[in-house]
């Protein structure tokens, strides 16, 4: 049995993204008898424990924390600390619990947390180690901010040293040769949970919902499932209503810190009865939204990958998307999706409406999705391509 350490910056329960649903999803179908996960986190929240086993991970969390924080309270003191030391802070904890464990291998989720097992295998002791990269901001923000640019030369060492670079798109494994990575990248992209997300509700699940959303039998709701942050552009979904019909309505879950600007939005635009904020829903929650939606939209200004949007194809609802990033991976113009324009609120209206009016193409685009879904993404063929492409590699190494 073999032993691997992650280092990650959040994890369930609090602050849960894409890449902690893929580190639950992969590790959950390896059976602990191959291969034991411990994982080292941030806390965040005082009100969870300092150790806690989920699933087969073992998590050990570790700097400042407060109780019940906000999206808003981890961009300030002292939670913001809390992530620039992560770093060195990781490092400690890891040699600690190596001393106990004896670890085979190391997996940092994201690139700044490469920089713990940069420090583990050049301080202490020479183990392979993965590094995953799911960042979703642009590469110029990763890149770009202060406690990156301040290390950079460190920076382009944790790609230059990893055993494993494992990205979840062909735009981030082109950053990784950017940084320096000189061995093949392995691309594994995030999945979907086809048990949960292909669930139908019955009719009176459906009717009882509806009515909870006051859904008119006239009404179409658009539907977007994510943070609430500046590079999901929320707000230029909510300025494309003003171009839309008043039967045209959109359900946001998710929180962020930008909420209560674009709150403020809804209101400048007199969308009040338009718009419905539904804040955090669990992932497992979400499919039922999905239903009762007619068409799901994200116009990212950047994306890894966006396991949201395969997740609305598996639930079979047609996809407006931008073509950024890893979602052109994914998404084809008019046969899995629409496309709209970076920051443009009526390219958004206009996708809309063509969907709306032309009910073979929203078939078309459902139809193939799901098909491409179940042959390329589900989690029990991503667990896989990561345990035989990834893991494997890397404990034979060892």
């Amino acid at each position: 049995m073999k032993r691997i350490l992650i280092f990650s910056l959040a994890y369930y329960p609090r602050f849960v993204g894409g890449a902690e649903v893929a580190i639950k999803e992969i590790t959950d179908r390896i059976p602990a008898q191959d291969i034991e996960f411990d994982m080292i986190t941030l806390r965040f929240d005082r009100n969870l424990p300092i150790t806690e086993k989920i699933g087969n991970v073992t998590i050990h969390r570790i700097g400042f924390s407060k109780i019940n924080p906000s999206d808003d309270d981890l961009l300030r003191f002292p939670l913001y600390l809390a992530k620039v030391f992560y770093a060195p802070l990781a490092f400690w904890k890891a040699v600690r619990l190596d001393r106990k464990r004896r670890y085979d291998a190391l997996w940092s989720m994201m690139s700044y947390m490469g920089f713990p097992a940069l420090f583990f295998i050049k301080l202490y002791r020479k183990i392979p180690f993965v590094l995953s990269l799911q960042e979703g901001d642009s590469l110029d923000q990763v890149v770009g901010r202060k406690r990156i640019r301040s290390v950079s030369g460190l920076y382009r060492s944790v790609f230059k040293k990893a055993t494993v670079v494992q990205t979840i798109s062909r735009y981030l494994a082109d950053f990784a040769e950017k940084m320096g990575h000189a061995k093949d990248v392995e691309v594994v992209p995030n999945g979907v949970d086809l048990d949960i997300f292909s669930q139908r509700l019955t009719d009176t699940e459906s009717f009882a919902l509806k009515s909870k959303l006051n859904k008119k039998y006239t009404d179409t709701f658009l539907i977007t499932t994510s943070r609430l942050v500046p590079k999901n552009a929320v707000n230029d979904i909510i300025m494309a209503l003003t171009y839309l019909p008043v039967e045209v309505k959109l359900l946001i879950l998710g929180n962020g810190f930008q909420e209560n600007e674009l709150k403020e939005l809804v209101l400048k635009e007199g969308l009040q009865d338009r718009v419905h904020f539904l804040g955090y829903v669990p992932y497992k929650n979400i499919p039922p939204y999905l239903n009762v939606s007619d068409i799901f939209i994200r116009p990212s200004l950047s994306e890894g990958f966006g396991n949201s949007f395969v997740e609305a194809m598996a639930a079979e609802i047609p996809v407006i998307a931008t073509p950024v990033g890893g979602i052109v991976d994914f998404l084809y113009d008019k046969k899995t999706g629409l496309f709209c324009n970076v920051h443009d609120p009526k390219s958004i209206a206009k996708a809309v409406e063509k969907i709306l009016s032309n009910f073979d193409l929203r078939n078309t685009l459902v139809l193939n999705a799901k098909k491409m879904v179940g042959e390329r993404y589900s989690w029990d063929l991503v667990a896989q391509k990561m345990r035989e492409n990834v893991f494997d590699k890397v404990l034979k190494e060892r």
